[in-house]
């Protein structure tokens, strides 16, 4: 399998207290299979839809200061360089670039506005085996209260084009690798909770949005916003009934015209 470009995101996982009640809740959304956790990574748990590895859920550690979330991790051919270029320009590096024994070289990092994401040097684990459908990643942005900072920080750690979204008044940009859109800058929406911090949102495909929120609130979860048309799919951001917030959307129900990007 082709490997990812620098910047582009390549994995995702989870930090939850209770792995087992995550993997009921995401089986259960997702259709996911999970390997078993191993012991040597603290159990971490790797999860797939159809054989194919699409994120992970990891345990929550005694006095882990960061709340339960999905981490977008991008990709990198160097993590060292990587987060030199996060110190260098004003982000933190949260856990020291490390090897994670074949499977490739990682580190955490926060922006400056204290979003956070992962780096990710790929060895024997490549990244994402599936993407852009049901089941699987399909989108993320990084939503942040100082866009400004941000849109000065990642064009300067990973190699963005960056390109604006007609009428949106700088609101949201969207980030370019080769031309190709691979993820996105929004600024936090006013009404948005006093105590939501920066974060990287993270977008799931499902085949029917309205029955996949549906779900989320028979199994134990909440939805944030009722499902909405957007010309990207029809989407829904929910959260899981351990606090971990995302995003469903399907793709394949769109409404109204891609905004141009200038």
């Amino acid at each position: 399998m082709a490997g990812f470009a620098e910047g582009v995101p390549c994995w995702t996982d989870a930090t939850v207290p209770d792995v087992t009640a995550g993997k009921r809740f995401y089986g259960e959304l997702f259709g996911w299979s999970f390997a078993e956790g191993q012991e040597e990574y603290g159990g971490y748990a790797q999860a797939f839809s159809d054989g194919k590895a699409v994120g992970a859920l990891a345990p929550q550690m005694a006095g882990q200061d960061v709340p339960p979330a999905w981490t977008l991790y991008f990709a990198t051919p160097n993590v060292r360089a990587a987060a030199d270029r996060v110190r260098g320009h004003g982000g933190q590096v949260l856990t020291e670039p490390m090897e994670v024994g074949d499977l490739g070289s990682m580190a955490l990092a926060a922006d400056p506005a204290g979003a956070l994401f992962g780096v990710w040097q790929a060895g024997r684990h490549r990244g994402f085996e599936k993407q852009g459908e049901a089941g699987a990643y399909c989108w993320a942005e990084i939503v942040t209260r100082d866009p400004e900072a941000a849109d000065a920080f990642y064009p300067d750690v990973f190699p963005y084009e960056v390109r604006q979204a007609a009428g949106s008044h700088g609101a949201y940009k969207v980030w370019k690798v080769d031309g190709e859109p691979v993820s996105g800058r929004l600024r936090m929406p006013e009404g948005a909770p006093a105590r939501t911090p920066s974060h990287a949102e993270v977008y799931f495909g499902v085949e029917d949005c309205d029955a996949a929120a549906e779900r989320v609130d028979r199994l134990g979860g909440r939805v944030l916003a009722e499902p909405a048309d957007s010309p990207y799919g029809r989407y829904a951001p929910v959260v899981d009934p351990q606090g971990v917030a995302f995003t469903v959307i399907d793709p394949g129900r769109t409404s109204g015209q891609v905004p141009e990007l200038v």
